[in-house]
């Protein structure tokens, strides 16, 4: 192999780059930023309308709980059926699940701290409305109680 031919174009400047062949490109991130003039999973959305990223905010908060919902969802837990229909469903939920998260994960990587707070935000109102004590009913707390192991009296 003749490796003296096998050279690399010159990174092209800022300068070549005209605007008249981009001229919707927005910048992307790399590090937080506040602001609502950003891009989040789509094209040029939410783009520069307060009410748009107000909106962008709320759909990012609400993914994340749905999210955290699903995955706290009885269809997830084991249960004494072994149906292939109940197995379905419980893929069905999975997948969603792993969707909705990956979704919020996407949206997180426009780098945007508004975004990054309500995401956060909303993982937290999930788990503690689906996945915390604080709203099971008292048997649900029995039946806890009765798979965990004997407390030998030992905190460490």
């Amino acid at each position: 192999m003749d490796h003296d031919n096998m050279h690399m174009p010159p990174p092209s400047s800022s300068s070549s780059m005209s605007n008249h062949t981009k001229p919707h490109m927005m910048m992307m991130h790399m590090t937080f930023f506040w602001g609502k003039n950003t891009e989040v999973l789509f094209s040029g959305w939410p783009g520069t309308s307060s009410g748009m990223y107000a909106l962008c905010l709320v759909v990012v908060f609400f993914l994340a709980v749905i999210s955290e919902w699903l995955a706290q969802s009885p269809f997830l837990r084991a249960d004494s059926s072994t149906s292939r229909a109940a197995g379905l469903s419980q893929t069905a939920v999975y997948t969603l699940k792993t969707g909705l998260s990956y979704l919020v994960m996407l949206a997180v990587m426009s780098f945007n701290a508004g975004v990054f707070i309500v995401a956060i935000a909303g993982y937290a109102v999930g788990f503690f409305f689906f996945g915390s004590t604080a709203f099971k009913k008292p048997s649900d707390d029995r039946k806890t109680a009765e798979l965990l192991p004997p407390s030998s009296g030992c905190l460490c």
